[in-house]
Parts: C-alpha cells; sequence; structure tokens
C-alpha cells in the first residue's frame, strides 16, 4: 500500500455531504512516515465538466495502468486518512504527472 497506488476503498460509514460507498481511492501520504495501520487516500468520482473549474478537482482518464473503467475526478477536497482495514482490492496506480496535479490541488485545499 503506496503512495499513487488505487485502491478500491470503502468510506462508509460517513455523515452530512462525506463521499460515501465504496469507490476507488488515491493514497498520497508519503511512503516514507513509517509503517501506519492509517492511509490518506483521495476518492475518486465520476467525471462532470462541469469540475474543470473546481481548482481542487483533478481529471483521471482511465487507462492498463491506472485500472479505471471510465474518466474520473479525484476530489481532493475530500482528502481523509481511513484505516488500511478499509482497503479492500489494488485497481492499479497513477502516473507522476497525476500525481503531481493531485499534490498542487491539495495545496490549494490546505493554502500550502
Amino acid at each position: 500500500m503506496k503512495q499513487s497506488e488505487i485502491w478500491l476503498v470503502n468510506l462508509d460509514p460517513t455523515k452530512g455531504a462525506e463521499i460515501q460507498k465504496t469507490r476507488p481511492a488515491i493514497i498520497v501520504n508519503n511512503n516514507l512516515l513509517g509503517k501506519l495501520p492509517l492511509k490518506v487516500v483521495v476518492p475518486l468520482t465520476d467525471w462532470k465538466d462541469r469540475y474543470k473549474i473546481a481548482p481542487w478537482m483533478v481529471q483521471i482518464k482511465p487507462n492498463i495502468q491506472n485500472g479505471l473503467k471510465k474518466e474520473s475526478a479525484v476530489d481532493c477536497f475530500q482528502v481523509r486518512s481511513i484505516s488500511e482495514e478499509h482497503l479492500i482490492k489494488r485497481v492499479g496506480t497513477i502516473d507522476i504527472a497525476a500525481l503531481y496535479e493531485i499534490k498542487e490541488a491539495l495545496k490549494k485545499v490546505f493554502e500550502m
């Protein structure tokens, strides 16, 4: 379970506007932080053209490497720490360019 991997995760239970259900998510925490039983993830949702103006959304197109079946949006505003027990199955990995875009979107979310 490493940074840039896409995993199918169970995000339930949730409250309010938190993104829910079992869905793909990308691990974004630094691999050098040690062996914690937690992972920091950003969930994916279906891509919609209106997300182009949202600085916290990153578009990911499906390919063999990432294992996605459809065009997706990484919702960096929904970043969260979850127990490894929520990770169900590895789907694929994203490339360095996509990881960079996600990190830039996270910087905007956290004003870093």
